[in-house]
């Protein structure tokens, strides 16, 4: 039987596997183009992130039961659907760098330096293959314990941080204009393009597909209400130029939150309630991208390419955040270069391409 998740349960994903890297490493690469407008640039790139979540989920439900490989296999043919297949894998393949980076600054950076890197590497790679290997509605049930953690870790920091909040460090509101704000959201657009990819892989998996668009923008602008809250507070409590002076500046953030008496080390509460959205895009990435090579291979279960996607991706994500000047380098430049075409043109491409064979699409 096809595993079928609720509509609830997607919303849920798009929150967990946008919010980890967004708060963690997105505002700092923000704060360090337009200073205390990161907040402004998170809330324009949601804007062009609904847009697109809205046309994946406009496609889908043309073929209900066809994700974006078999869209494009059922009007182009099968080579169609392998070069669709192949896009995604690489997409996924180099998201796993900044996903990486996220996943192993926080921990190693702040609690574990003396760790060697490739032990994170495979303990994430054993958590992702795992949870990939029991399917989509495991990681779902999953991705709505993260919600729940990422709520209680957004009230628990605004609690701490009140106290210092100086909203002067806001102004003036957008200092360096609304183009260069407007560019500079694409740090965070990188990050809702992994929501719309992994919709454009998951949603024939999602019950109701006649809600599918709804769940799309209800999901993109929780995750964006939950998201900016960080911007403001670093902006306010630390200020811009503070921010900007690390890659994971949620952490610093964290640390000079004050809760009561006995919470000192509020950091690490932070880093177990945001451990779950982590490790749901570490688990997403492995799923789509061995969904992705199963069908460039012919394969008609996903689970066997768990290992080699597994391998591929570790690899990448093991030779970037090596080096930290090359993992920052690549996550803030070569990064949005990639994802950006794939998560803006694809879809585009498959709508335009639906419309010119749309009697064939009929028939399908």
């Amino acid at each position: 039987m096809k595993v079928k998740i609720t509509n609830g349960m997607f919303v849920a994903l798009i929150m967990t596997i946008i919010y980890a890297k967004a708060i963690g490493v997105t505002q700092g690469s923000l704060a360090r183009e337009i200073g205390h407008d990161m907040w402004i640039a998170t809330i324009l790139g949601t804007l062009q992130g609904i847009v697109m979540m809205i046309l994946t989920a406009a496609i889908l439900q043309k073929l209900p039961d066809q994700n974006f490989i078999g869209f494009a296999e059922a009007l182009l043919g099968k080579w169609a659907g392998k070069i669709v297949a192949f896009v995604i894998f690489l997409f996924f393949l180099f998201s796993f760098g900044p996903i990486m980076v996220t996943f192993i600054y926080h921990f190693k950076d702040y609690f574990l330096p003396e760790a060697p890197i490739y032990l994170f590497i495979v303990v994430a790679l054993i958590v992702g293959i795992f949870g990939g290997f029991h399917g989509l509605e495991v990681m779902a049930r999953m991705a709505l314990v993260g919600a729940f953690a990422v709520v209680c870790l957004n009230i628990l920091l605004l609690t701490g941080s009140l106290s210092e909040f100086d909203i002067h460090n806001l102004r003036p509101v957008m200092e360096k204009g609304f183009i260069q704000t407007s560019w500079a959201s694409r740090h965070y657009d990188t990050d809702w393009a992994l929501a719309t990819v992994m919709a454009g892989m998951i949603l024939p998996m999602v019950k109701q597909s006649e809600k599918w668009v709804k769940a799309g923008w209800s999901g993109m602008i929780l995750t964006c209400i939950a998201i900016t809250m960080w911007p403001i507070l670093e902006a306010a409590v630390l200020s811009a130029p503070v921010t900007a002076e690390y890659i994971v500046s949620c952490m610093h953030l964290a640390r000079g939150a004050h809760i009561g008496i006995f919470l000192h080390r509020y950091e690490l509460i932070m880093i177990a309630l945001f451990s779950t959205s982590s490790l749901i895009q570490i688990m997403m990435s492995l799923y789509c991208s061995a969904h992705a090579l199963s069908k460039i291979f012919g394969v008609k279960d996903y689970r066997p390419m768990l290992i080699p996607a597994g391998l591929a991706l570790g690899a990448f994500g093991y030779w970037l955040v090596l080096d930290h000047l090359r993992a920052i380098s690549f996550t803030e430049k070569e990064w949005p270069l990639i994802s950006l075409p794939i998560a803006f043109l694809l879809p585009i491409i498959l709508w335009t391409f639906g419309k010119l064979f749309r009697r064939k699409l009929s028939r399908s």
